[in-house]
């Protein structure tokens, strides 16, 4: 399979992205209680990764499901949730899950969403879906501007991504997930994101992202050149600030 296949492009990355990716802001948690998500309904996190998303709510004490089809990923979430009591794992894809029918109360989507085929899956999670059960959609959105380093990053992606363009395209805009959701949609939330970085976790967090050119690519050297240029330019005490907002998305599917 191609390594641009959306279920293999993160599988020479799994280091880097578990090390280097944010997880969610604990409001996220709260917002949701407030959307009516009790506090033991079990939960299928859909397109899990190594995780990220699944830990959040497993130390709420939610019974967790991942279904990740990237076999490394997929290993990596093992291997860092095995010990809690109400971890389990599939391998299975957005469309087809694996799951049985009506066996669960909450999916969970979070920053893969944008790779699936977003209407194929519908008939998927209804099938997967308990009665009155819920889908919640999320993702961190990388600010693009508002300060030096935010628009020198944006500048260098443009610059060194390989498909950068893209990929940055495919994420869903307000309306589009309002759309989606239809005559179930039930309400959004945008919450306030950041990691503080030194310049290893810059730079861990630039080759976690399927776009940037990997060791041994022409532009490799050069563009982790410009990331320190970047990076002496705008860190204050030895840091700098990525910052995002996270947006989800909660409703019923119809």
């Amino acid at each position: 399979m191609s390594t641009t296949s959306p279920t293999e492009r993160f599988t020479d990355r799994v280091t880097d992205y578990i090390r280097y990716r944010p997880g969610y802001p604990t409001q996220l948690l709260t917002w949701l209680q407030q959307q009516g998500i009790a506090s033991q309904c079990s939960v299928a996190d859909i397109g899990a990764g190594t995780g990220i998303s699944s830990r959040m709510f497993l130390e709420a004490g939610h019974p967790v499901t991942i279904v990740e089809p990237n076999a490394a990923m997929r290993h990596a979430a093992e291997h860092a949730l095995q010990h809690f009591p109400g971890f389990r794992s599939l391998s299975g894809t957005a469309e087809n899950t694996t799951l049985p029918p009506a066996s669960t109360d909450l999916i969970s989507a979070a920053q893969a969403f944008h790779w699936f085929d977003q209407e194929a899956i519908k008939p998927e999670w209804r099938r997967i879906l308990r009665p009155g059960g819920l889908v919640v959609v999320y993702w961190n959105s990388r600010l693009l501007s508002g300060n030096t380093f935010l628009e020198g990053y944006e500048r260098l992606l443009l610059e060194y991504g390989t498909d950068y363009s893209t990929v940055a395209e495919r994420y869903n805009d307000d309306e589009s997930m309002r759309r989606w959701f239809g005559q179930g949609f039930h309400g959004m939330a945008r919450l306030p994101n950041h990691q503080l970085l030194d310049f290893d976790g810059l730079r861990g967090r630039l080759l976690s992202s399927s776009y940037a050119p990997k060791a041994g690519h022409s532009r490799y050297a050069e563009m982790l050149t410009a990331l320190q240029q970047l990076f002496d330019n705008s860190a204050i005490n030895g840091k700098v600030s990525f910052d995002y907002e996270t947006r989800a998305f909660i409703g019923t599917l119809s």
